[in-house]
């Protein structure tokens, strides 16, 4: 039980300090520790095999694939400093209500689905048959779950060339090549 709350502690704390960084690099790292404090609630639960996924699959790859794309954005910590409220010119109350209250409709949301989650849970039971070994998985996965993991790639596929495209840098098109211009692109 002591391991339990020693992992749950790191997963939570690790979570709040995710959203609390400023430097996004941090950020990747702490989520990375979070996802390796799940996996030893995994563990705990006699779950081996979604632990070691949970390892590869989220702190591996998909966490590289963040940490390649905050530095192909060059995400810049965020600037205290040049924030309009700090300088006097603070925002009217209607332009910050909005965001507040589809967070704290989210938070209700989230709130009731926990509540929600820890109330059927103890009702939920697993058939041995479900579970029964990696090969089991396997075929459930690439059989009855084959288009639900394709279009899962696709997505996260997708999401990537966009945050390329949106990081793009905007280049005035004048029509005219950057050779003729006599300009250097480099420059």
């Amino acid at each position: 039980m002591t391991l339990f709350y020693v992992f749950g502690t790191i997963a939570v704390l690790a979570s709040l300090l995710v959203v609390a960084q400023r430097n996004p690099i941090h950020s990747v790292l702490l989520l990375i520790a979070a996802f390796g404090a799940l996996s030893g609630l995994y563990v705990l639960l006699d779950a081996p095999f979604v632990a070691v996924i949970q390892i590869i699959v989220y702190a591996g790859a998909i966490m590289v694939l963040f940490l390649f794309v905050v530095m192909l954005l060059n995400a810049p910590r965020e600037d205290v400093e040049g924030r309009p409220e700090e300088a006097g010119a603070v925002p009217p109350p209607t332009a910050r209500a909005g965001p507040l209250r589809l967070g704290g409709l989210l938070a209700i949301v989230l709130a009731i689905e926990l509540v929600w989650a820890l109330s059927t849970a103890r009702e939920a039971r697993l058939g041995a048959e479900s579970v029964s070994s990696v090969a089991a998985i396997g075929r459930a996965l690439f059989r009855e779950y084959a288009f639900p993991f394709e279009v899962t790639s696709v997505l996260i596929l997708v999401a990537m060339l966009g945050a390329v495209v949106l990081a793009r840098p905007d280049r005035p098109r004048t029509g005219r090549s950057s050779a003729s211009s006599g300009g250097s692109a480099g420059a």
